[in-house]
């Protein structure tokens, strides 16, 4: 039990750490009425394993919508990826006994 709670609080740690470098460059962020939000944000975070894929051959091609809108898009993208991703789905299933 000890070991466990060592793995979370250095996970956590390692995690706070890392995000404190993350920054959106202010040219990313654009407040025009036709700027990608919200459910932008969700349709690019539910396609992103095929827009990776794709991103791979063809430089066209982009898994993150620069600009957006901010915060909206970023928390729609996030919720496309985990929810509609699968990202919670997968990681709830429970191992069958047998």
């Amino acid at each position: 039990m000890q070991q466990r709670t060592t793995r979370i609080g250095f996970a956590i740690v390692l995690a706070l750490l890392v995000s404190a470098c993350a920054s959106q460059i202010d040219e990313g962020v654009v407040r025009e009425a036709g700027s990608p939000g919200f459910l932008w944000g969700v349709w690019h975070g539910f396609v992103f394993p095929f827009a990776w894929i794709g991103s791979l051959f063809s430089p066209d091609i982009a898994v993150y919508a620069v600009p957006n809108n901010g915060g909206w898009y970023d928390f729609g993208f996030f919720i496309g990826i985990t929810v509609l991703g699968g990202g919670s789905f997968f990681g709830s299933k429970k191992k069958s006994k047998g």
